[in-house]
């Protein structure tokens, strides 16, 4: 639950262990950076028998989730494989076995239970059975970059983007995939700033392009983690100096995303439409069209080339972690 919200025990709004809740309820966290994103922790399926997985299902309210990882770090519980293959059949295909490492494990200890899991999914009638092995202290490691890849393609766009941006920058692939993200969206933001730019109102068109990009940036900024908090908190967690991981930091957006260094970048951005490039597009669409295409095309530099250098200071960030960590 604190891995995947890029949190350690000690953090603010830490999930506590053990659970504070009873067993048998469910409890909510929240990303403290992504509000919009929540993780619930449900109550472990019970081992009694006779089990009926519907009950146990519509107790936690089970389809109401996006994706349930069903984690477990000695065996698989045949009751859990019934609720597995009761989803299924009522097209719930998130769901994923987890295996979790303990510290004490070995390479072979580690396969000799993934094996032995597998067994028990095939012979309860799992077809080609996958169960992820997941270390939640190093997610970087093992089997979560494979299944943060099944998952995009399990879910929903919109909510396979969402567990993408919200999700802490484990690993230098996953800065890349927000960078890309955050440059799809830089489309729909400079399409709003050009057809606002076609109104002839003074002022309107500015005003609409450097708030729409101060909150993409700064959205950008959180994504990355390249925060002050986010930061300190990976340096803890990798037991590195802070100060040097902050001092990779070179793009003054990475640091903090002001309204003044945005309107600087976009006023720059416009003025560097004066190339041959731009003025043959500008001639090649209606004139009433032209004033359009410049905040477009401007929109859509100045945001791109502030993407591009934050993730290079996200990037240069995780390589020395995860090189550094200990």
């Amino acid at each position: 639950m604190n891995s995947l919200r890029g949190l350690g025990p000690g953090d603010d709004g830490a999930a506590p262990s053990p659970s504070p809740v009873a067993p048998e309820e469910v409890a909510g966290y929240p990303n403290p950076k992504h509000p919009d994103f929540r993780l619930w922790d449900l109550p472990p399926v019970p081992s009694t028998s006779p089990f009926e997985p519907e009950g146990y299902m519509d107790k936690v309210k089970f389809l109401r989730y996006n994706a349930v990882f069903m984690t477990f770090m000695q065996t698989l519980e045949p009751n859990s494989v019934a609720v597995f293959l009761e989803a299924r059949s009522l097209q719930q295909q998130t769901v994923y076995f987890i295996l979790l490492a303990l510290a004490k494990d070995t390479d072979k200890s580690l396969e000799e239970k993934r094996k032995a899991s597998q067994e028990v999914l095939t012979s309860q009638g799992v077809a080609q059975p996958k169960v992820y092995l997941v270390r939640p202290s190093t997610l970087e490691k093992f089997d979560f970059p494979v299944l943060l890849e099944d998952m995009g393609r399990d879910l929903p766009e919109i909510r396979a983007h969402a567990l993408l941006l919200a999700l802490p920058t484990l690993t230098s692939n996953l800065v890349t995939q927000k960078k890309e993200a955050f440059k799809a969206l830089v489309w729909a933001a400079a399409s709003l700033s050009g057809g606002v730019s076609a109104i002839p109102v003074p002022f309107v068109a500015s005003m609409v392009d450097s708030s729409v990009a101060v909150r993409i940036l700064t959205k950008t900024q959180l994504s990355l983690c390249l925060d002050n908090e986010s930061v300190e908190r990976l340096a803890r967690q990798r037991g590195l100096d802070p100060t040097r991981l902050k001092g990779l930091r070179t793009c003054v957006l990475s640091l903090e995303v002001t309204k003044g260094e945005v309107k600087k970048r976009l006023a720059a951005a416009e003025k560097d439409l004066t190339t041959a490039s731009s003025k043959l597009v500008e001639m090649a669409m209606p004139r009433h069209a032209r004033s359009a295409s410049r905040s477009f095309t401007a929109m859509l530099q100045a945001l791109n080339s502030a993407i591009d250098e934050m993730a290079a200071d996200a990037e240069k960030i995780v390589t020395a972690a995860l090189g550094e960590g200990k």
